[in-house]
């Protein structure tokens, strides 16, 4: 039975998750979406190897022998999820962006199942349904006007399975290190490739014309979505049962619907709706436990 304290987190866990996806479209008005992550992320990796390193005790320190490993599983966490996921944002809606983005619980448990060679369970297939009726609704009002970034929808599901990809990579991977190390010294990767790809493709950007929207939008990005959301993450990793990822990334598609409209005045249609109940049926089919008999 969850306390009231960690249905608190639970809920602020969701909305800072749901709330984070038109406060990044927020950001991409001004602001070109490689020099969002390389600045987001370097602050996310900087603030918080300090909290755990000083605040927690945590052991930060990367081993040599390590270095290939962090650097395997950087590649589909950070930089695939990260770089394909900027990439849909900017040409899609902030509500269909996010709705399309969490069909990634789904993709795990399909890959999972794909590697063990087991058969998919009704409630799998259930949920595979839900996610595949999301990701068709959206697509096809993307096709249906001249308007649609059709190319959007696939940079969000190539960032789902990015996401499911390294989610499986992580449960295999056995590390001496502490998860909080690796997963900073993830960012601290992730930061390092932005920075060297962004100067390559976009334009440099000029703080000194940042509206203050902007600044509030990347100190959002740092310290709520990088900072305090992965703290509470990793707490909840260690003390709650594994049906709490589900309650906690069930609402964020919904969240993230709700809050675009008043952040980038992103107004819902029918179809976003029922897309966003579809991925909250796929989510909950896939990660809630069975009854026990």
């Amino acid at each position: 039975m969850l306390q009231p304290r960690q249905i608190a987190l639970l809920v602020a866990l969701a909305l800072m998750w749901g709330v984070n996806w038109p406060m990044m479209k927020y950001s991409l008005r001004e602001l070109s979406p490689l020099y969002f992550r390389a600045i987001t992320m370097s602050g996310g990796a900087l603030s918080l190897y300090a909290y755990y390193r000083w605040g927690r005790g945590v052991d930060m320190r990367w081993p040599r022998a390590e270095w290939g490993r962090v650097a395997a599983l950087a590649a589909p966490n950070i930089l695939g999820w990260h770089l394909c996921s900027i990439m849909g944002l900017q040409a899609l809606a902030s509500g269909r962006a996010v709705i399309l983005g969490f069909t990634m619980p789904v993709w795990t448990v399909l890959i999972t199942l794909l590697l063990s060679h087991e058969r998919p369970s009704g409630r799998v297939l259930l949920s595979a349904a839900a996610a595949l009726a999301a990701v068709l609704l959206l697509s096809w009002q993307e096709l249906a006007h001249l308007a649609g970034q059709p190319l959007g929808v696939l940079w969000m599901q190539a960032a789902a399975l990015c996401w499911a990809a390294g989610t499986v990579m992580m449960r295999r991977t056995a590390s001496p290190m502490p998860t909080e190390a690796v997963t900073v010294w993830m960012m601290a990767l992730g930061a390092v490739f932005f920075w060297v790809l962004a100067p390559l493709l976009e334009a440099p950007p000029q703080p000194a014309l940042w509206s203050a929207g902007l600044w509030w939008s990347l100190l959002y990005g740092v310290v709520l979505n990088y900072g305090v959301a992965q703290v509470i993450w990793f707490g909840m990793a260690r003390t709650l049962p594994p049906a709490a990822s589900a309650f906690s990334i069930m609402p964020v598609p919904l969240v993230g619907t709700a809050a675009a409209t008043a952040i980038v005045g992103e107004w819902p249609r029918p179809l976003d709706l029922l897309a966003a109940a579809a991925i909250v049926v796929a989510i909950a089919s896939a990660l809630l436990p069975r009854r026990a008999r």
